[in-house]
């Protein structure tokens, strides 16, 4: 059996993102928070603009959190949630809310998940595209 060790997300990474992040949301005039966790969920990386909405904050790390629990851009998991959805319940049966709002994406290296980029302070749409931008950093 062989195995393949994939470097996980480090600091300087984490970093690099929030960096990208948020130059794709100042080209864009947004004030954003932006949250980056490793692959256990633990915080790498966290910046909030000064005339950030406050909640973004929150918003970005619970968008990272979800993004990281199932490996999915929340975006595309929108949908499941509403009445009806694979996921209505999901949101309110965990310990750490879920967000189900574009704007966390998973982060892979060598196709193994290694951590989570959250942005938050735009619409969804918009933090969804700042944080996809961002990924392009680590690649």
């Amino acid at each position: 059996m062989s195995t393949t060790t994939v470097t996980p997300l480090t600091i300087q990474d984490a970093e690099a993102l929030v960096t990208a992040a948020r130059r794709a949301a100042e080209a864009a005039d947004v004030k954003v928070s932006v949250t980056v966790l490793d692959a256990g969920g633990h915080l790498l990386a966290f910046r909030r603009d000064d005339r950030a909405v406050l909640i973004s904050g929150e918003t970005s790390t619970r968008k990272a959190y979800t993004a990281l629990q199932l490996d999915t851009p929340t975006a595309d998991l929108v949908d499941a949630v509403q009445p009806g959805g694979l996921f209505h319940t999901l949101p309110t049966a965990l310990d750490r809310p879920l967000l189900f709002i574009a704007g966390g994406v998973p982060v892979h290296r060598d196709g193994r998940l290694i951590g989570a980029i959250g942005v938050g302070g735009g619409a969804p749409e918009q933090d969804h595209g700042f944080a996809t931008a961002a990924l392009k950093t680590l690649s």
